[in-house]
């Protein structure tokens, strides 16, 4: 059984390379690259002399067959996209499904990720967020992506182009309200590394007024609690506990239930359980 590496590679800066990635890197038999001249500045940069396959979004269908070919005859390789880890908005999910389905091994390694760090660095709740990648540019699909930012009671991380973020930001406020805050995050861990904060409004004037470049990351507030909402779907929980209780499941269980369907916080369904069971 061979293995195939997913190796999370720096999102600007080569020193966040792991030495435990270099390593890796330096021991597989091929590197599947998004793009081989990116990646070639990688391992030189580290000493890697590893032969360089090309794996993108147009030639991943086809590739697949014979990357399998590479597995079944023992050899290791490691997957790399251009920045950051593999398969988050870039190819290689049709391969590590495969590569899976033959009885192979898939070993993550990871790294550095503009979602996260510009997560971390925001400001805003990171206990739970959503992660939707670019939005479309046009069409239903935005549309329906912009509705879900609007009702989130998460925060969400959206990637955009540096042309395409003012209209972004406009429609974000015609759909979630002038006042939401916002965070956006510009080429991360790299030297014009840049966080703007403020309101969907305020941002969007700013960038008006001074055009982004480089790589853009998105962090989108929740929506702000609504207390008849959140009523609901303690009704909600309370009845679903009821009949879960009734049905012999234990008080553990219920409660992961009531929090998985509801969206109830584990300890308010924790309190939900209890009472029902103390009443």
């Amino acid at each position: 059984m061979a293995t195939l590496y997913l190796v999370s590679t720096p999102i600007g800066n080569l020193g966040d390379l792991s030495s435990r990635a270099a390593q890796v890197l330096g021991s597989v038999d091929r590197i599947l690259a998004e793009d081989t001249r990116r990646t070639r500045v990688l391992t030189d940069h580290v000493g890697v002399g590893v032969q360089l396959v090309s794996l993108h979004a147009h030639n991943e269908a086809e590739r697949t067959a014979r990357v399998l070919e590479w597995l079944d005859e023992g050899e290791n390789l490691a997957l790399v996209s251009d920045a950051g880890t593999p398969l988050v908005s870039d190819p290689g999910g049709r391969l590590v499904e495969a590569v899976w389905e033959r009885g192979h091994s898939v070993v993550p390694i990871p790294g550095a990720s503009a979602v996260l760090a510009a997560l971390a660095a925001s400001g805003l709740p990171a206990e739970r967020f959503t992660f939707l990648g670019f939005p479309e540019r046009k069409g239903k699909g935005r549309v329906d992506l912009l509705d879900r930012v609007s009702r989130s009671q998460e925060t969400v991380i959206l990637f955009e182009s540096p042309r395409r973020l003012v209209p972004l930001l406009g429609a974000l406020a015609e759909v979630c309200g002038p006042g939401r805050r916002v965070a956006v995050a510009r080429e991360l861990t790299k030297i014009h590394e840049e966080f703007v904060r403020g309101t969907l409004e305020e941002v969007s004037r700013y960038y008006s007024e001074h055009p982004a470049r480089g790589e853009v990351t998105v962090v989108i507030a929740p929506a702000e609690a609504d207390p008849e909402d959140d009523e609901r779907r303690a009704e909600g929980g309370r009845a679903l506990a009821r009949e879960l209780l009734s049905e012999g499941m234990t008080p553990s269980r219920v409660a992961k239930e009531v929090s998985r369907r509801f969206g109830v916080p584990r300890n308010s369904a924790y309190r939900i359980v209890h009472q029902l069971e103390d009443g």
